[in-house]
């Protein structure tokens, strides 16, 4: 799909470690010093779905493929990274690249892993961060600005209406307010204009509050405190222990929930930062299932029956004649697809119809 999740943070926060985990791929150095990762680490995690687990096993498939998410582990930025400071303006691009944002805060204390401010203060880390996404956001709607005026006085209309938007938003930004928070953010102008900036601040945020293992159950004022700058942000903070999902890595699923469970959590943070980071980008999974394979097959949410089928083959899309539909909860209630069918419950749908996650589908077409 080309959409990707960017892992950002201060230095020595956990982001290689967590992204060590989530790729279950030992392939992100984690060391305790500044600057561990250069080169943003890239990987393709699997979307956990259970789901896939229930039909395999009325399916009975050779293989079962989930949907995937990309992750980048983009390195740590310091104060002044907007200036060139640390690795500066090289990682400001690549988080520019992403669609969603990861934010990795330290929730812990622990003498043997340095902080590169000196101390452990969540809400002055995050504004580090978003403190250096905002002035790089200012510096690219500045110069935004310089191009749209000198075409606003060649009385190019287009140019005019979107320079207004433009200066508002400076203005919005100059106050220290992230672009998601501007009132025009829904104009075809603004639309416009973000479309070839990409502006940081504008993406969709989340908070990873990495703690130790004997704040997952119970947040401690680290966590509380940062649940309380998110809610003034209308953003999410998902709890982990980074070091402890790590070192589940070679844990079989039993062994995962049996820990899981003596810590008092249903779900592992890495699970729940794939999940709600797959719903932040507006995705959503359908289903092929067959002896060869049980599938999911991942989609923007409101795709219509012809587009999703453009996602197996474009052949599909091209000679779409119908979809065959059965809901995900009807082909576990009766057994299967036979049983589904003679209970009634498959539908035949057309080139209008918005598949639904879930959807167990099979797709006729003529090329």
């Amino acid at each position: 799909m080309g959409l990707s999740i960017g892992l950002v943070g201060l230095p020595n926060v956990g982001k290689s470690t967590t992204f060590n985990a989530l790729t279950k791929a030992q392939n992100a150095e984690s060391a305790n010093y500044p600057f561990c990762t250069i080169e943003p680490n890239k990987a393709v995690v699997p979307v956990p779905d259970r789901r896939l687990e229930e039909l395999a096993k009325i399916v009975n498939p050779e293989r079962v493929q989930y949907s995937t998410l990309d992750f980048v582990d983009i390195a740590g930025l310091v104060k002044g990274a907007s200036k060139g400071e640390g690795l500066g303006n090289k990682f400001l691009s690549n988080i520019r690249e992403t669609e969603v944002i990861l934010h990795i805060v330290r929730c812990f204390e622990d003498p043997n892993v340095v902080h590169v401010e000196g101390s452990i203060d969540p809400i002055r880390d995050v504004e580090i961060i978003e403190q250096e996404l905002l002035f790089a956001d200012l510096d690219s709607v500045e110069k935004r600005i310089g191009l749209l005026t000198k075409k606003a006085r060649g009385n190019d209309k287009k140019a005019k209406a979107q320079l207004a938007v433009a200066e508002a938003l400076l203005e919005h930004i100059s106050e220290g307010k992230p672009v998601s928070m501007f009132e025009g953010v829904n104009s075809d102008e603004f639309k416009e204009i973000n479309r070839e900036l990409r502006l940081l601040t504008a993406k969709e945020i989340m908070y990873g509050a990495n703690v130790d293992e004997d704040s997952l159950e119970e947040d401690n004022e680290f966590v509380t405190r940062l649940k309380e700058y998110a809610k003034e942000r209308n953003s999410e903070v998902i709890k982990l222990c980074a070091k402890m999902e790590e070192e589940m890595v070679e844990f079989d699923d039993d062994e995962r929930k049996e820990m899981l469970s003596d810590l008092g959590v249903k779900e592992s943070g890495l699970e729940q930062i794939i999940h709600k980071g797959f719903d932040k980008l507006g995705l959503m999974s359908y289903f092929t299932a067959g002896v060869k394979e049980v599938r999911a097959w991942t989609i923007k949410k409101g795709t219509t029956a012809p587009k999703a089928a453009a996602v197996i083959h474009n052949d599909f899309e091209k000679g779409f004649i119908r979809a065959e539909v059965i809901s995900y909860e009807d082909f576990i209630k009766f057994g299967g697809e036979a049983g589904a069918k003679e209970a009634g419950k498959n539908r035949l749908e057309g080139k209008e119809y918005i598949v639904q996650d879930g959807d167990i589908i099979h797709f006729r077409f003529n090329v």
